[in-house]
């Protein structure tokens, strides 16, 4: 029975890391601002460790910690072309949509 456990309890959180990271880097598709409180954008990443269904849909809410900043930054990325990438918490909306909470832009 402790094997057991120990098992479960290994794979429980081997599947927590697995959901949350960093994606690869890739350019933006879309930028949707909303007025469900929050904004969602379309990216062309390589490679999402995130569990939720859609791979290259992220969103954050606006009254969220440094979501301002992360909106201002994917707007210059747009405007410049730079690609992006995200950080994904490993949590879903219910669209399926990998939630963020960094980003990076490489120059």
């Amino acid at each position: 029975m402790r094997i057991l456990i120990l098992m479960l309890l290994t794979l429980s959180s081997y599947s927590v890391r697995a959901t949350s990271g960093w994606t690869g880097y890739g350019h933006i598709i879309e930028l949707v601002p909303t007025i469900h409180f929050r904004f969602k954008v379309n990216i062309d990443v390589k490679g999402n460790n995130s569990a939720c269904k859609e791979k290259k849909w992220f969103y954050q809410d606006y009254n969220a910690s440094g979501a301002r900043e992360m909106y201002l930054a994917l707007l210059e990325a747009v405007s410049s072309n730079k690609p992006v990438r995200v950080y994904v918490t490993g949590r879903c909306d219910v669209k399926e949509y990998s939630e963020i909470s960094e980003l990076g832009i490489r120059p």
